[in-house]
């Protein structure tokens, strides 16, 4: 053997141990693995973790879960029980009448009248407040000479109580008010007409009267949906060429569409259980024989006022289930879309 082989199997020998002991450091699980955090590092996920946030969830949730069972469900139930007797609102209800109840109202041509009342209410609503609305907020939201004046006369009638509106209406509208008085004046003596006895004219006399009170509500929140969107993409649109109204129609309207369809829901169910300004301007009785009776005022004239408080019960529960069928609806086919893209963590 000569020197320079010596030296090569030398050299050659460091080589080989290292490799075969890389290969038992492998074997033996490898020392390139990270280090394994201690347990107290780890998110607790075991059935301790799980008590701890359902625990939390019940602390926060617990007080308006219930006072929503107390002042919503633990009601509607009473009612639908109080519905199946004849009772007459003192001491426990002792005549069971079943059904009886509830067929007597699907029967009764003046439930059904009123019912039709609500639905004109929620069709002519949508179509006379919603698109007023859009163009006054619309206009509201530009930078015009006043704005901040015209902003508070539109949202004054809304904070206006319903008995107020009601009051000054009925004696505006009457038939020596001052409006007729006002057009007899001017000349325009064959626009005076009876505004809330004719039963052709009173149910929109009462739209009007509605939209005057809840279309503050409207503008307002229409201005909030237009400041969520940007500046820039109005400006993008007029550097390409497009007019005003083709940027309103095409980014402003499709942006606004949320907004929209929120209000459009609390229109609806607003409309379905009108009660208030019905009753204090055509009372329990002319309402009806004036064409303005909604479901909440037959309810009231029929059960309360009655003293059949059995019977109003079931009213009452007829126009839940009404309301409730409408908003599921309306969740299941209008705001779906908008709920899917708020919730995330069921897709993940």
């Amino acid at each position: 053997m000569t020197v320079s082989q010596g030296m090569s199997q030398e050299a050659a020998s460091p080589k080989g141990s290292t490799r075969g002991d890389r290969q038992d450091r492998a074997g033996d699980g490898g020392g390139a693995q990270a280090p394994t955090p201690p347990s107290a590092a780890r998110p607790r996920r075991g059935p301790d973790g799980r008590w701890a946030k359902r625990a939390e969830i019940a602390v926060l949730a617990g007080p308006a879960l219930v006072v929503f069972l107390t002042f919503v469900i633990v009601p509607v139930l009473m009612a639908a029980y109080y519905g199946f007797f004849k009772w007459k609102g003192f001491g426990p209800p002792t005549e069971f009448v079943g059904l009886d109840n509830y067929l007597i109202i699907f029967r009764d041509a003046e439930f059904l009248a009123a019912l039709q009342h609500n639905g004109f209410i929620v069709v002519m609503s949508l179509l006379l407040q919603g698109p007023v609305a859009v163009a006054v907020a619309l206009m509201l939201n530009r930078r015009i000479r006043g704005r901040s004046i015209i902003r508070v006369l539109v949202f004054v009638p809304y904070v206006v109580s319903e008995v107020i509106v009601g009051t000054g209406f009925s004696l505006m509208l009457a038939t020596n008010g001052a409006v007729n008085d006002l057009l007899g004046k001017i000349g325009l003596d064959v626009l005076a007409v009876d505004w809330l006895s004719d039963p052709d004219i009173a149910i929109w006399t009462l739209l009007l009267i509605i939209s005057w009170k809840y279309i503050g509500f409207a503008v307002i929140l229409f201005l909030a949906g237009l400041q969520g969107i940007p500046d820039e993409l109005a400006e993008a649109s007029a550097i390409d060429g497009a007019s005003y109204w083709t940027t309103q129609r095409y980014i402003t309207l499709p942006l606004l569409g949320p907004t929209l369809r929120i209000w459009a829901f609390l229109s609806i169910i607003g409309s379905l259980q009108l009660f208030d300004l019905v009753y204090i301007i055509w009372g329990q009785y002319v309402a009806s024989t004036a064409g303005t009776s909604t479901m909440a005022t037959y309810m009231v004239a029929n059960g309360r006022n009655a003293g059949n408080y059995g019977y109003g019960s079931a009213v009452a529960v007829v126009l839940f289930l009404i309301s409730l069928a409408v908003a599921l609806v309306y969740q299941r086919f209008v705001l779906r879309r908008d709920t899917e893209g708020a919730i995330t963590e069921g897709k993940k």
